[in-house]
């Protein structure tokens, strides 16, 4: 299936989604999510992984669900939404061989509202949040990170803030970096609202050139994630 830009139709279907998110309703429609999301996001998948080769040889694209195709199903176990189903969609490329969530990826989101273009990691796990702090202990690291963040966000950028409030345990009171301290993820992205260049091939160069912005945020990360003992 060639790649001719995301479907107008799949927003539409999010929107009523919203408004009967229920497995009975979705199993009566999943022929129209399959049609106008789905399908138009496996073969995003393939054109954008062709691309991103360029950038990063051994990313990860994965035209399938539970690849780099996101469930439908929300997990509800632990959430205090019990709403059944995610009324977004998306597509995520990782590096590495950890879950794609624990590694550092390119990713584009997409609500009715509006599309999120970005890279990084969300939320780190509490073992990718320990690795993660003890290699920002290194400051020659760190100034690197704060380097990357603060030009990406003269780029126009938005940037996780940080999650915590003190300063985690084995950080000195005259740590240079405080505000990479209280991360609880790293990531940078654009939000779009859903425009002629979303619903053509167009998007495929507008999330390049992001990612190609991106890319030393993406290594930097990628360097981190190796750093993790168990996985």
């Amino acid at each position: 299936m060639h790649f001719k830009g995301f479907c107008e139709k799949g927003l539409a279907f999010l929107l009523k989604l919203q408004e009967n998110n229920t497995k009975e309703w979705f199993e009566a429609n999943k022929h129209l999510y399959t049609a106008y999301i789905l399908e138009p996001n496996r073969a995003f998948v393939v054109e954008m992984g062709e691309h991103l080769q360029a950038l990063v040889p051994t990313i990860n694209a994965l035209p399938k669900v539970n690849g780099s195709l996101y469930r439908i199903y929300r997990d509800t176990r632990f959430a205090r939404d019990k709403a059944p189903l995610k009324t977004h969609t998306g597509v995520i490329f990782w590096q590495g061989s950890l879950k794609r969530t624990r590694s550092a990826s390119f990713y584009l989101r997409a609500a009715p509202q509006e599309y999120v273009i970005g890279a990084g990691i969300r939320e780190f796990d509490k073992e990718l949040l320990g690795t993660y702090r003890e290699y920002i202990l290194d400051e020659e690291k760190a100034k690197s990170l704060q380097k990357i963040l603060d030009e990406c966000r003269q780029k126009g950028y938005r940037i996780a803030e940080p999650s915590y409030k003190r300063l985690p345990k084995g950080f000195e009171k005259n740590y240079p970096y405080p505000q990479l301290a209280l991360m609880r993820g790293i990531f940078a992205n654009k939000k779009f609202t859903p425009d002629r260049i979303f619903f053509s091939e167009a998007v495929v160069g507008r999330c390049f050139d992001i990612y190609e912005e991106l890319l030393e945020l993406h290594q930097w990360l990628y360097e981190m994630t190796l750093h993790l003992k168990t996985v």
